[in-house]
């Protein structure tokens, strides 16, 4: 029901309760009329309390008591039907203003020259009680002021308040309006001390206006903190400082500025209120309903004073921070319930955010580093290209806004190092193609200006996308163009000796070279050597780019070293393949081929001990076919020496095994599976360092297996020593045989020499020969028995659980183990 109907009900009730005067005239109608609608749109209250039942109930009674019990029941009747269709409403308003009514008409005894009812005085609102002869549902109670009461107590009001302030209250409304500027006002100031705006001790007003002044001020106090931030991050701007400054931290002062001008608009409305003058407490005088006074500025700074505060928090947690830091600082305060402060933070956030998210863009479908102010969470440097993945791009945690996980933070910088990698160590341009498809796909453009803050959903996307195809083109590039795994598996054939004919020939080649001194032996020659040995075995039908790779190296040695001791191959790793072997990943090699250049060099001199001491030979020897004595003491040293050869051989033997198939082998195996499923370069730089750590691990090369490392090095040098006792023993021996075979033509000058005793000095040769023998085969068999002993019983205690089938295979038969506890 709109107020036009409401006026129309409101008259034709006046009409049906004030009668018509005989002459017809409405004076007495508009009258009744007009109180009407004043009493309707007063504030006064009646001084019952509301209970529609028992009003209700009064009027039957009251009809009842009056003989009119029909009427009563056509009451009770209209009142139930209205109750039912009114609910939850209740009718007791309607029912009390119809009993007043009522009441008042039957109490009147003349009409006045306004026709309006005679009301009596009636009780202040705020008494409960109801006063003698007042109706039992309640009273009208309307004040009436004939004497001007309330005028004259205003008047006082006024002239009091005003003996009290020695300031206008306009005056302070335009101090306030100035402090609200950072300006200072007549009376109003800024105090450095205080560090606020007041008014000054000597002014008289009262301790409410005062309160007012202050907290009023405070919105100034947070407009000067505010714009003094901006202030000194533009003025800094064309000096050389400008590097502290930053494209975020001038979206920042440029967002602050920008709310700002509508804080100045808000400021001009309100100093053109402040021209209308403040009506004084009761003037009747009409003023326009624009004007401005303090409690009226409390209103309207309300909202201001809650955006000042927020941005004078943001300027003081941003101080010192700049780029991703201070995007991050303002993120946080951004998660609030209060609908105005979010949108206040969203907008302010996708200004300040707009230069890191287009340094994201540019870096992840473009791979350029736009980072001028040193202010993105990737930073580079100036590295070599074999360097530039490991050690190009870095992450700066304290540039990382927090709105950016961890995550997707390494997935950006993989994305953007995968375009470099390619753009510089590849000289590949596919990569283009690819991020402009990556960016199709999620539905953004590669233009600037695609993305902003509250769009890290759509973000992720496009780095994810992005990241899957770059990197398929990389490992494209790597697999296909530059064979990554065909020169794995040649660093495997060669530099880990899995090549056995190539190997072997080379060890045959070389091994007299490799006897001489090492200052001695010339590298040239070694790398003819080298070619030989490739001629010479399957290795001559590798791809050549492969084998003009394979390098002879000379190591670092002293006075003392054999070509043993410094003999290494090495692989010429060029770009990009030098990524992935790495100087430090060479070493590591290095450090593998020389454990098993050692192994196969123990293994070789074995050979060598067998060909010398073969059935054959031993048979055929004149020693074996003299004497009982000399033949049971040549047949006793050439026992122990056989036994002694099986025991090492049992053991190089069995380790060579572990080490190239238990180790190589499964090692590899592995490390193919993660090389055809790796989908980025540091999957592939993952499985390659798993690789090479399980095998340094397994062949007793880690830190952690030094102890036994030296052992078994103890081991090599005992058996190297078995051989050279070896080739120094039957070289005498064949020494002897010529000598039992030839007759001297000439006699020798010296006595009990080799050529002038005949065949019963020879034997006595031999003899002392067997002895000598003997006791060397016993002390060699001393010291190995000791340090296999030693070597054995610290297997158990290594870390590695494939260690253990070492021990298995080495002791299947628990030999040493008893031998170990019988001793």
């Amino acid at each position: 029901m709109d107020d036009h109907q409401a006026g129309d009900l409101v008259k034709e009730l006046v009409l049906r309760l004030v009668p018509a005067e005989p002459g017809g005239g409405g004076r007495d109608a508009g009258g009744a009329l007009r109180f009407a609608h004043r009493l309707l749109s007063s504030r006064l209250a009646p001084a019952v309390l509301p209970d529609e039942h028992a009003l209700a109930e009064s009027v039957k009674r009251r009809l009842a008591a009056s003989g009119r019990p029909d009427d009563a029941l056509a009451f009770a009747d209209l009142h139930a039907k209205l109750s039912a269709r009114s609910r939850p409403a209740s009718l007791w308003p309607l029912l009390y203003l119809l009993d007043s009514l009522s009441s008042h008409r039957r109490g009147a005894a003349a009409a006045a020259a306004s026709c309006l009812p005679n009301l009596p005085t009636a009780a202040p609102p705020r008494q409960a009680s109801r006063a003698p002869g007042t109706p039992a549902g309640g009273v009208l109670l309307v004040s009436k002021d004939p004497d001007n009461i309330r005028g004259i107590a205003l008047r006082e009001y006024t002239e009091l308040v005003l003996d009290e302030t020695e300031v206008s209250e306009a005056t302070l409304v335009r101090d306030v309006l100035y402090a609200c500027q950072g300006i200072d006002g007549r009376y109003v100031r800024y105090d450095k001390a205080s560090d606020a705006y007041d008014l000054p001790d000597g002014v008289h007003v009262p301790i409410s206006t005062r309160t007012l002044v202050r907290k009023l001020c405070e919105v100034g106090w947070l407009f000067r903190k505010v714009r003094g931030f901006i202030s000194d991050n533009v003025s800094r701007l064309p000096s050389h400082a400008a590097t502290e400054v930053g494209t975020v931290a001038q979206a920042f002062c440029s967002a602050l500025q920008e709310e700002l001008s509508d804080y100045y608009k808000l400021l001009a409305v309100l100093e053109s209120y402040s021209l209308n003058p403040i009506p004084t407490p009761g003037s009747d005088s009409c003023v326009s309903g624009n004007y401005l006074s303090l409690r009226r500025l409390v209103v309207w700074l309300a909202e201001p004073a809650v955006k000042m505060r927020l941005m004078a928090v943001l300027v003081d947690g941003c101080r010192g921070l700049r780029g991703g830091g201070m995007a991050g600082a303002i993120h946080g305060h951004a998660q609030h319930g209060d609908p105005m402060v979010q949108d206040f933070m969203g907008r302010l956030l996708r200004r300040v955010c707009s230069p890191l998210f287009e340094m994201v863009r540019s870096w992840v479908l473009e791979g350029e580093l736009e980072d001028v102010f040193g202010e993105f969470f990737i930073v580079g440097q100036p590295v070599k290209a074999e360097s530039l993945w490991r050690e190009g791009y870095l992450i700066q945690s304290d540039m990382l806004p927090s709105f950016i996980s961890p995550v997707l933070a390494q997935r950006i910088l993989r994305t953007g190092k995968s375009i470099n990698f390619l753009r510089v160590c590849c000289d590949d341009n596919g990569w283009a193609e690819a991020a402009t498809e990556a960016a199709a796909y999620v539905g953004t453009t590669t233009s600037r200006g695609g993305l902003g803050y509250g769009q890290i959903d759509a973000l992720e996307a496009l780095v994810v996308e992005a990241a899957k195809r770059i990197d398929q083109r990389l490992m494209d590039v790597i697999h296909k163009r530059y064979r990554f795994k065909d020169h794995c598996l040649a660093i495997k054939r060669y530099l880990l000796l899995g090549q056995g004919d190539f190997v072997q020939y080379l060890m045959d080649v070389v091994g007299p070279e490799l006897s001489e001194p090492a200052n001695r032996i010339s590298s040239f020659h070694l790398a003819g050597l080298l070619e030989t040995a490739i001629r010479a075995s399957d290795a001559q039908y590798d791809d050549r780019d492969i084998l003009d790779r394979i390098r002879v190296k000379m190591m670092d040695h002293g006075e003392g070293d054999r070509g043993w001791d410094v003999f290494s191959l090495e692989y010429d790793a060029r770009v990009p393949l030098d990524t992935v072997f790495t100087a430090s990943v060479m070493k590591m090699y290095l450090k593998i081929f020389n454990f098993l250049w050692k192994l196969k060099r123990v293994d070789h001199s074995l050979t060598g001990v067998w060909k010398t001491m073969k059935p054959n030979c031993i048979v055929s020897s004149p020693f074996y076919k003299e004497g009982t004595s000399i033949r049971a003491q040549f047949v006793s040293v050439l026992r122990k020496c056989q036994v002694l050869f099986n025991e090492m051989n049992h053991f190089v033997t069995n380790f060579q095994y572990y080490i190239m198939f238990e180790v190589l082998e499964v090692s590899w195996a592995r490390f193919s599976e993660e090389m055809d499923a790796a989908k980025d370069l540091d999957d592939l730089l993952m499985g390659h360092d798993k690789y090479l750590t399980s095998i340094v691990e397994k062949s007793l090369l880690g830190e952690r297996s030094l102890g036994i490392l030296r052992n078994l090095f103890a081991l090599f040098d005992i058996i190297l020593q078995f051989r050279s006792h070896a080739d120094r023993w039957f070289e005498r021996i064949y020494e002897l045989q010529l000598r039992g075979k030839s007759k001297p033509k000439t006699k020798s000058k010296e006595t009990g020499s080799w050529l002038e005793g005949g065949r019963k000095a020879m034997i006595q040769l031999a003899g002392e020969l067997f002895r000598k023998m003997g006791e060397d085969l016993d002390s060699i068999a001393k010291d190995y028995t000791a340090s296999l002993d030693s070597f054995i019983s610290q297997l158990p205690l290594q870390q590695h659980v494939d260690l253990k089938f070492l021990l298995f295979r080495l002791d299947f038969t628990e030999y040493y183990s008893r031998v170990s506890s019988n001793r």
